[in-house]
């Protein structure tokens, strides 16, 4: 618990045209502060303040390895299940077909599918390489 000293007692009531506090709520949101409260005080106390700096090209990577992360998931799920279908019909006639159907189409997948993961491994490499040069 903090001594009296370090108890916030004192309030400083300020009113701002809607342009001005909406102005000052955008630059709140690129901060690491978590209340507006805090931002304003240390502002107002002339105490530095971290701004966020967001790469758009970053976000929009960001946003294209996490399509891909989903597309992958979604032609792994279509797969087993296919593989699940032809495993419950074992013994049948068109299992064997389907199995050498399902096998080919795999050989075909499992290439574009590493090449996927590889380049998204490259993204996230640059990405992070980014983020070390911001944060020095």
């Amino acid at each position: 618990m903090g001594t009296a000293e370090d108890k916030l007692t004192r309030v400083l009531l300020t009113r701002f045209k809607q342009a001005e506090y909406d102005l000052i709520n955008n630059r709140f949101k690129k901060t690491r502060f978590r209340k507006l409260s805090e931002y304003v005080r240390s502002v107002m106390l002339g105490k530095p303040v971290t701004v966020l700096y967001r790469d758009k090209s970053m976000d929009d990577l960001l946003e294209e390895m996490v399509n891909l992360r989903q597309e992958l998931s979604a032609i792994g799920n279509n797969l087993n299940q296919a593989m699940r279908s032809i495993n419950s019909t074992h013994g049948h006639a068109d299992a064997k077909l389907w199995m050498n159907l399902l096998s080919v189409v795999n050989g075909k997948l499992e290439p574009a599918i590493i090449q996927i993961r590889d380049r998204m491994n490259n993204y996230a490499e640059v990405w992070s390489q980014k983020l070390k040069a911001v944060k020095a």
